[in-house]
């Protein structure tokens, strides 16, 4: 676990927190029927090394036995919730996409996601993305020192259960600074009053995960895609904050404060 204390540590965590908002935007430029997700993955790494980063995610190896992930991004599409394989599968309209992108700048990282329509799709998409975009923003606004890490999964949860859908139970929200994933980590269901109490400097990958069916999850044939079971669409928000004594910071957006 990693606590931010001096303001150049901060400064390149938010300039590792541009990078990863800049791909973002430049990618949802592309987006549209007929595009592949290796094309889009592809595109990330170009821009990645125009900004002088690089991801953290291309062959990370979780375990000897794990297939290294071959991507600078994961590109999850429908019921594809999380670490979806880039590939020759082209997008067609109606899908939703989930890109999950990090970045490595000067030693520090960042990490966040987003689903994106594809063209037209349906009311009940458009609702499970607002339900899970609000999720995240209701979390991130629990994410205040001195609470702890049982309020921001308890909030997180709620508000996802309040709009009728589920939250995924085998992945969580990670510390995130000099490495992709540090202490502590959050569950996207809990209690509050439990868990590591919140401070000052800590920066944390805050990631509703939520499914519009039940919460059973598979791992597909690749060792990294995680597919829900029953085939119902899923969403995916994600953003990399630092928590302060009031409202946290969100590094992963497009602002002057992270301008390379």
């Amino acid at each position: 676990m990693i606590i931010i204390k001096s303001e150049r540590e901060i400064g390149l965590m938010r300039k590792a927190g541009h990078v990863v908002a800049t791909v973002l935007h430049e990618l949802e430029q592309l987006l549209r029927p007929g595009v592949t997700t290796q094309e889009l993955d592809q595109c990330a790494e170009k821009q990645l090394s125009k900004l002088n980063a690089k991801s953290p995610f291309k062959g990370y190896q979780p375990t000897s036995s794990h297939v290294p992930f071959p991507g600078v991004t994961c590109m999850s599409v429908n019921s594809e919730i999380v670490h979806g394989v880039p590939s020759d599968r082209k997008l067609v309209e109606g899908d939703i996409l989930t890109i999950d992108c990090g970045a490595v700048y000067k030693g520090w990282m960042a990490d966040s996601a987003w689903t994106f329509p594809i063209g037209e799709i349906s009311d009940g998409a458009h609702d499970l993305l607002d339900a899970t975009q609000n999720a995240l923003y209701a979390s991130i606004e629990s994410a205040r020192a001195g609470n702890r890490t049982g309020d921001v999964a308890e909030t997180m949860q709620k508000a996802v259960e309040d709009r009728g859908y589920n939250v995924i139970r085998h992945h969580t929200s990670h510390g995130i600074g000099r490495n992709l994933h540090e202490d502590p980590q959050i569950l996207n269901h809990g209690r509050s009053k439990s868990g590591p109490t919140l401070k000052p400097g800590m920066t944390i990958a805050l990631e509703p995960m939520v499914l519009a069916g039940h919460y059973d999850t598979t791992i597909m044939n690749d060792q990294w895609t995680v597919e829900a079971t029953d085939g119902h669409l899923t969403a995916h928000f994600e953003h990399t904050i630092a928590v302060t004594n009031n409202e946290a910071e969100i590094l992963t957006q497009l602002n002057s404060n992270g301008g390379i």
